[in-house]
């Protein structure tokens, strides 16, 4: 081997170890290595003093840093834990990077580390990297400690408490509202008219319609706004404009267009045709299930990366990490108070919920008979609440509301285990027919 190769060699080798150690390091920053979630008791003898010492009550210690992305995670997660369960559960955060001597006491490979203690002080089990609340009370549970057994059980409505009276072309197709008859858009269908409460619900079907829509304005009627006669949708102008206090957008339809000038005059707003008007109102579409939404009743969706998207309703926010196998913060809305509710996942788990008490109302109904199977409600009918109190309140005002209170972490787990073809069909309408 002559010298040249010999030189060669060398650097190829010192390269290679600093590969090595750069990946070593790397993976330290970022959580490392997972360890299985099949609990294995730890061997490890008590630690003197410290967070080890027996309190009585079990421990949670978490060993990170303040500048690595998984501990940054966790550090929700741990004040949510910490808060919520106070006096049952101890909750300690070491930052090993301004106490090194804690880390080499705990004998930790990687950050973020958690340890979990019995109430004597005795070590139960160790996970390296980031940990979700639910594997954290998962693990706690399969040790016995389960912090949720004194909880009220959950809510669920399972019958209305009035019966629905209201005749059947008065009830909107898609959300079920009322349809007010000066709004009343009627797509006809062998079976007879389908009756929608008004514009926005007519573009969310057509946006979820499978079948061939060339020419499908053909079988829809608008409610001319000056008449109160139908109109054909090729035929009508819309007036388009937005409320001042919501910037929700409002849509008029009217047969002449002159009265749409005048109404204009009167209201503000943009005369459209049809094709401009379907442009305005599908511009916007959910991250899941790909309907047309409005983003003032959408839940806001960011996706690892950067990118926006919406969620026609909370489940369908949760949704969008199974259709793009990315990490997502969603940002919702509380349905009967409007405060802010914020969800982040990480690998398909939720990562950290703002408030921890946040629950999701998961609305379903029975299917063709009583006897039937319990099928979605619909994407009007689910929402986030930042506390069970405020879900009750917001159930009990909406007496035809059925269906039961979940963890938001279960809506994200049934979201998870969907598969593409689900994903695909989601809040789809197979054909235009009458309920």
């Amino acid at each position: 081997m002559n010298n040249l190769t010999k030189g060669m060699v060398v650097v190829a080798l010192i390269a290679a170890v600093g590969l090595v150690v750069a990946l070593k390091k790397r993976d330290s920053e970022q959580g490392g290595a997972r360890t299985s979630l099949a609990i294995t008791p730890s061997n490890a003898s008590p630690l003197p003093g410290g967070p080890a010492e027996a309190t009585g009550v079990p421990k949670l210690v978490d060993l990170g840093a303040g500048t690595c992305i998984p501990c940054k995670m966790m550090a929700p997660i741990l004040d949510g834990l910490r808060e919520e369960f106070k006096g049952r559960l101890e909750v300690v955060f070491i930052d090993v990077r301004e106490n090194p001597s804690e880390g080499r006491r705990y004998r930790i490979n990687l950050i973020p580390t958690q340890i979990f203690f019995d109430g004597a002080g005795k070590e139960l089990f160790r996970h390296e990297g980031f940990f979700s609340r639910d594997d954290i009370l998962g693990t706690w549970k399969q040790f016995g400690f389960d912090f949720y057994a004194a909880k009220e059980e959950p809510f669920s409505r399972l019958e209305p408490v009035v019966a629905d009276v209201r005749p059947k072309d008065s009830i909107c197709y898609i959300c079920d509202g009322d349809i007010d008859p000066a709004t009343v858009v009627a797509v006809a269908t062998e079976k007879g008219a389908v009756r929608l409460c008004g514009a926005h619900c007519y573009f969310i079907m057509y946006s979820c319609l499978t079948e061939d829509t060339t020419d499908f304005e053909k079988k829809v009627t608008f409610t001319d706004r000056a008449s109160g006669a139908p109109v054909a949708a090729g035929e009508a102008v819309f007036l388009y404009g937005q409320d001042e206090a919501t910037a929700r957008p409002w849509v008029r339809a009217f047969a002449d267009r002159g009265h749409a000038v005048d109404a204009r005059a009167a209201e503000g707003g943009s005369i459209l045709a049809l094709p401009a008007l379907a442009e305005k109102e599908l511009s916007h579409r959910c991250g899941f299930c790909d309907r047309a939404c409005y983003p003032q009743d959408a839940a806001e969706v960011i996706v690892e990366g950067g990118v926006r998207t919406w969620g026609c309703c909370s489940h369908c926010a949760l949704g969008v990490a199974a259709r793009m196998g990315k990490d997502i913060e969603v940002r919702e809305r509380d349905r009967l108070t409007g405060e802010r509710i914020v969800v982040k996942t990480l690998e398909g788990k939720l990562a950290s919920l703002e408030p921890a008490s946040a629950v999701a109302w998961f609305g379903k109904v029975k299917k063709a008979k009583p006897e039937g199977p319990w099928v979605s409600a619909g994407c009007f009918h689910q929402g986030f609440f930042t506390s069970a109190d405020n879900l009750r309140k917001w159930v009990a005002a909406h007496p035809l509301e059925t269906g039961w209170m979940i963890p938001i972490s279960q809506a994200l787990a049934d979201k998870m285990q969907l598969s593409p073809e689900q994903i695909k069909k989601a809040c789809k309408i197979g054909e235009c027919a009458p309920k």
